[in-house]
């Protein structure tokens, strides 16, 4: 069922929630680029104008990479960049000329009368721009439907109960939709659409690549999740699903951590909206509407100057002295994570009890040394987790503690990068237990902590040539874990597992510690967050080349809107000028697809309208016209179904039949005689069609289809794919081939095909000297493909006297070897309907001539 969205944009933005002023928008100008189409063409794309003047990239996120504070003295804001942030270190993976530009919002409140003053500061010392919202919308849009609805959903929480998170309330949407707006319009005040790429980070902002297209047809746009995806059957509970998948898709690149996270997106893109996907080159790619849509899987990195720069740091240096000291003769298990419900510390630590119960050797050896980070959210649910966190730690150092000895020590405070450094350095193994989380780079700044520094080593007595081990404990949940190959995985809800990886930690040979340190450190110094930047960069680049090599515009209203990118070549077929056509040829050819063109392809009821009915009788009946129905159904529906156009001719079944009229006799193709084949693929395809669900068989005279229409998409799609490699393995030595259609199989004669129906019609028409001037064909799926080429081959050949006028078009917007294209079958219907009036109509003239006699009478 599809969710409800707004008709319109302005509506949702502007409506009771808030009244925000619009952002001044550039002029509208003419485009110059070849092959690019200018507001002057009309297809709505308008562009500010470009400075020229270099690369530039425009990064959004939610918040800008900066820290702020009022000067006491002055009462001025103060600004620096925050060095922690990865939005900060993406710029490394871009060439020294680039300009980054940043958008996003100050962790403080600005008052409006020093925005302006702040927002001029911050764009001349920082490029950065600040979107400003309300502190209402702004409490709404993160801290309401960021933080207590999409995270939550996409971290696998669903509010079942008003106890376990929050069900959905509308009114944070529009707030949501409104903050996206907001930002959308800052980009477009520094944007130069020709040159600049966007590139806009996390789940915050998903609906304002939406915004962007709707403004920018031809904008270079790029997206990159942090946040896992969740699976279909998780994420098709969000009332505006359809929205959101949509927003993302006006991107050109998606960008995912792991493959799991771009396969759940991917399998929500089919069963929701319809959408397949396919590996081109290594490259995932959707088309939507003409645009392809790229999928990039690339987990982040660590910027690693920035680790060994504090690493070499004095006051690092000295807290590992510090540490070592307070822990000496005990190995650390280090843990550090947000306080939140899904960072699992409250089960690292009952595995911590449970690795003690069941060594009480390792008591007063072993302690769990647990940073947690501030909470990014509020909410019940952190104060819960916190409660049990502490709740549970105290017991555990009540029973296993002694005077001397805490196996569980809480920090529960700002530690500083140095502190945590030092840590990292120090700790034995380190246990990253999330039950599910984005991507976690805590796994990889443990591995270069513990690789060290030729100053650490220096400063703390270690030879710089001394072998580096680590430990590696990570759940199988996380967005890391696919890159560490050589670190124990576990299920962290499974307790008892847990303290056992961790017991295998802490007991591994050196040896063997040495070498999974070596693998991981090479994975992780090799791919930071520079090759990451660079990488994903690249591939958007990539993702954009072909934007000025087509034609595009904006359909669809509110958050449905989409932009339609077709070839310059490829236009919507005009009624009035193919009726034109029409009216001023005197022998024409007119070839129709029946499924998805005369009748749609999602009626219960297959056969065709009496309106259908109608003009394809008038179409007959007129002399000038051979008109023929090509479809792949059988003769026996056909002949039923047409029966009142007696003067239609029927291609049945792909061309295997054929007949010119109700009263000609059926022909057959000679090309197959032989179908001894449908002995040997019947039982194959029974047996896929009994193991899946909602998949069937229909028997045709020549040829035999499976149908998987009505099966589960993914597992429909696998089963097309495994029967296809199946039966053409069958039938390699068989008079038949194996094709695979929408949602179909097909096995049929070799040989036969609509194309050579067209041929043999337009061929006969040459032969009884009465060539076509006018030939129309149109069609909906790859069967009609044949068609189309082999009307164009036909014609240019050198039977034929003059080459006529040829209007071959699809049924829907999509990449076709037709020149034309209308949106669906009451399209086409309006079409002959155009046709069959004209075929009806007298001449002008003798109008006249009829009109002047009866006035004379």
């Amino acid at each position: 069922m599809a969710s409800r969205s707004c008709a319109n944009f302005l509506h949702l933005v502007s409506g009771d929630l808030l009244d925000i002023p619009q952002t001044p928008r550039s002029l509208p100008r003419v485009m110059t680029v070849p092959g690019i189409i200018s507001d002057a063409d009309g297809y709505g794309d308008s562009d500010a104008s470009s400075s020229g003047i270099h690369e530039r990239k425009i990064l959004v996120a939610n918040m800008l990479p900066l820290h702020a504070k009022r000067d006491a003295e002055t009462g001025k804001w103060c600004f620096s960049f925050d060095e922690d942030l990865l939005l900060l270190h993406l710029k490394d993976g871009f060439s020294s000329e680039t300009e980054v530009i940043y958008v996003g919002c100050l962790k403080v409140d600005i008052d409006a009368g020093e925005q302006e003053e702040v927002s001029k500061k911050l764009w001349d010392d920082f490029n950065c721009i600040p979107t400003f919202l309300p502190h209402d919308l702004q409490k709404k849009f993160y801290l309401g439907f960021c933080k207590q609805q999409l995270w939550p959903l996409f971290h696998y929480m669903l509010p079942m109960c008003p106890d376990h998170g929050d069900r959905f309330d509308r009114s944070l949407w529009k707030a949501y939709v409104s903050a996206n707006k907001i930002f959308a319009d800052k980009v477009m005040e520094v944007i130069n659409p020709d040159d600049d790429y966007v590139w806009v980070q996390d789940y915050h902002l998903m609906v304002l690549p939406t915004f962007l297209r709707k403004r920018f047809n031809r904008i270079k746009l790029g997206f990159f999740l942090h946040s896992p995806f969740p699976s279909s059957e998780i994420y098709r509970t969000l009332p505006v699903r359809d929205d959101i998948l949509r927003g993302l898709l006006n991107c050109d690149l998606i960008g995912f951590h792991t493959f799991d996270y771009a396969r759940h997106f991917l399998s929500c893109c089919s069963r929701m909206l319809g959408l397949d996907y396919e590996s081109k080159r290594g490259h995932i790619g959707l088309d939507y509407f003409g645009r392809t849509v790229y999928i990039k899987i690339l987990p982040v990195g660590v910027h690693m100057g920035q680790l060994e720069s504090v690493l070499n740091l004095p006051s690092t240096a000295a807290k590992v002295k510090e540490i070592q000291k307070q822990f000496d003769g005990k190995k650390i298990i280090l843990g550090i994570d947000d306080m939140d419900i899904f960072k699992g510390i409250s089960l690292k630590l009952l595995a911590m009890e449970q690795l003690l119960l069941q060594h009480p050797e390792l008591q007063g050896k072993v302690v769990l040394v647990q940073i947690v980070n501030p909470a990014r959210g509020l909410g019940k649910d952190v104060q819960e987790a916190k409660k049990e966190t502490y709740l549970t730690a105290k017991r555990i150092n009540e029973v296993y503690g002694s005077p001397n000895y805490e196996p569980v020590i809480l920090i529960d405070r700002h530690v500083p990068r140095y502190e945590k450094s030092a840590y990292y350095a120090v700790a034995e193994c380190c246990i990253v237990n999330a039950v599910r989380d984005g991507m976690n780079l805590v796994a990889y700044k443990y591995i270069v902590c513990r690789q060290g520094t030729p100053i650490m080593d220096e400063a703390v007595g270690r030879d710089k040539d001394s072998p580096r081990t680590s430990m590696l404990v990570v759940s199988e949940f996380i967005g890391c874990s696919p890159s560490l190959s050589g670190a124990i995985r576990i299920n962290p809800w499974d307790v008892d597992a847990v303290a056992d990886a961790l017991t295998s930690a802490l007991i591994m040979r050196d040896s063997e510690k040495q070498l999974r340190h070596e693998k991981h450190y090479r994975y992780v110094s090799t791919h930071d967050v520079a090759y990451w930047a660079r990488s994903f960069s690249q591939d958007l680049e990539r993702a954009c080349r072909d934007h000025y090599s087509k034609r595009c515009w904006g359909i669809g209203l509110g958050l449905g809107f989409r932009v339609v990118s077709l070839s310059p070549s490829f236009r919507r077929l005009s009624i009035d000028h193919i009726v034109s056509a029409y009216r001023r040829t005197n022998r024409r050819a007119i070839f129709l697809d029946y499924d998805g063109t005369v009748v749609p392809e999602t009626s219960i009821v297959k056969s065709p309208s009496a309106e259908v009915i109608s003009v394809l009788k008038t179409l007959c009946s007129d002399p000038k016209n051979t008109v023929f129905i090509v479809s792949g159904r059988g003769r026996h529906s056909l002949s039923q179904w047409l029966a009142p156009c007696e003067k239609l001719g029927i291609a049945a079944e792909h061309g295997y039949f054929l007949r010119w009229s109700k009263t000609s006799e059926w022909e057959t193709s000679p090309l197959g005689v032989d179908l001894e084949w449908k002995r040997i693929v019947e039982p194959i395809m029974r047996l896929y069609a009994e193991t899946t669900d909602g998949s069937n068989i229909e028997v045709k005279e020549s040829a035999l289809v499976w149908h998987h229409q009505d099966a589960d998409p993914d597992f429909g799609s696998c089963q097309a794919k495994e029967l296809l490699d199946h039966l053409e393995n069958v039938v390699a030595n068989e008079p038949a081939v194996v094709k695979r259609g929408q949602d179909i199989v097909e096995v049929k004669p070799q040989g036969v095909s609509k194309g050579l129906v067209a041929e043999k019609v337009l061929s006969r028409m040459v032969n009884d000297e009465i060539p076509p001037d006018f030939v129309m064909c149109v069609g909906d799926d790859r069967s009609d493909e044949d068609m189309f080429e082999s009307i164009l081959s036909t014609v240019s050949g050198p039977s034929f006297p003059a080459a006529p006028e040829i209007f071959a078009c699809t049924v829907g917007n999509k990449p076709s070897k037709a020149k034309y294209y209308l949106d669906d079958v009451a399209d086409v219907v309006k079409l002959l309907q155009g046709l069959s009036t004209a075929s009806g109509s007298k001449p002008r003239f003798l109008e006249q001539n009829q009109v002047s006699f009866e006035s004379a009478v």
